[in-house]
This record gives C-alpha cells, structure tokens and sequence, in this order.
C-alpha cells in the first residue's frame, strides 16, 4: 500500500474518532441537564446558583465538542503529516 494513501486513511480514522467526541459532548451535556433539572425540584430556593452551574458546566462540555470538530477539520482539510511526507520522498 501506498505510504501516502496510508496516512490519508489515518486521517480519516482521526477525524472518525474526533467526531464521535461530538456523540459523547451531547450525552454529558444532557446528563449534566437532567442533574440539574433534578436538583431544582428538590430544592427551588437554589434555582439560581444550580441555574449558573449548569451553564458553566455545559460550556465546558461544549469546548470539548468544538475542540474535537476543530481538530477532525485539520486532519481531514489541512493534513500536517502530508508535506512532511512529501518534503521526505523529495
């Protein structure tokens, strides 16, 4: 097999695996709404910290999802390992 063909077959699996990163921010992001659904009908009185919380939290979980998305676009758009490979056969 063609050594090039080989790391665009990589990079094809990297960005699989960065983009199911993408399944996994949505179930964490879901499971960290449902707790907080939760802890507001026990205890109302603390909607607005519980409310500030979740918010922090989902933003967190979110970057984790956009990081992942990022990192599928440059292997799959802007392939780092292609000119070294290129520059190397040369």
């Amino acid at each position: 097999m063609d050594p090039l063909a080989l790391i665009i077959v990589a990079a094809h699996f990297a960005a699989v695996i960065a983009l199911f990163n993408g399944v996994l921010t949505t179930l964490g992001q879901a499971k960290i709404v449902v707790a907080a659904i939760e802890s507001i009908a026990r205890q109302p009185e603390t909607a607005g910290s519980v409310t500030s919380n979740m918010f922090v939290g989902l933003a967190m979980g979110e970057t984790s999802g956009i990081y992942g998305l990022l990192i599928a676009i440059i292997m799959l758009f802007a392939n780092p390992l292609i000119p070294i490979y290129l520059n190397a056969i040369a």
